[in-house]
């Protein structure tokens, strides 16, 4: 599962330092307690404790509470949720596809006009209001064929539907 860049993606965005993943790790062999976990990966027991809690409110742990009877001390159970994964790789995948399609749209519809200097694109509309003359420079604004960025947009489209797909099919193993 750590493998997928999809899922090392994700988790770098929540864990936030490459070196907190042997956390995860722990979490998907089976280590449960926070103490065991910063034992076995040689990290602080309150950057442990942090990282916990952030794969928590991310919905990619979970947890349970249980009370010694000895010492009346409270001790966590930490348990790694694949589905959380699973879940928020489609949204993701789903939101940037999405994405995409609007901007392809978009970009299938309209003409752009651009400045011959880099300062600006704009849509016909845009550009016939202003008399086709760049704001910044003054310069005259030219038509930019579009082919090779929906071209692009198809491919990145494409790219995250596969992506997405087998991400999927090798998370469900």
């Amino acid at each position: 599962m750590l493998s997928d860049p999809l899922v090392q993606e994700l988790l770098n965005e929540v864990v936030q330092d490459e070196e907190n993943l042997s956390i995860v790790e722990c979490l998907i062999d089976g280590t449960s307690t926070d103490e065991e976990i910063a034992e076995k990966t040689e990290i602080k027991l309150n950057i442990v404790r942090k990282v916990l809690y952030k794969l928590y409110d991310s919905g990619l742990a979970s947890y349970k509470r249980s009370k010694d009877p000895e010492t009346q001390w409270y001790t966590y159970s930490w348990k790694f949720d694949s589905n959380g994964v699973n879940t928020q790789i489609k949204e993701k995948s789903t939101d940037e596809i999405n994405n995409l399609k609007e901007i392809l749209e978009i970009e299938e519809n309209n003409m752009f006009f651009v400045c011959p200097n880099g300062h600006s694109r704009f849509a016909f509309d845009q550009a016939s209001e202003m008399g086709f003359i760049c704001p910044e420079c003054g310069n005259e604004i030219a038509f930019q064929e579009n082919d090779s960025i929906i071209n692009r947009i198809k491919e990145e489209i494409a790219n995250y539907e596969k992506a997405y797909s087998i991400a999927r099919t090798e998370n469900a193993k």
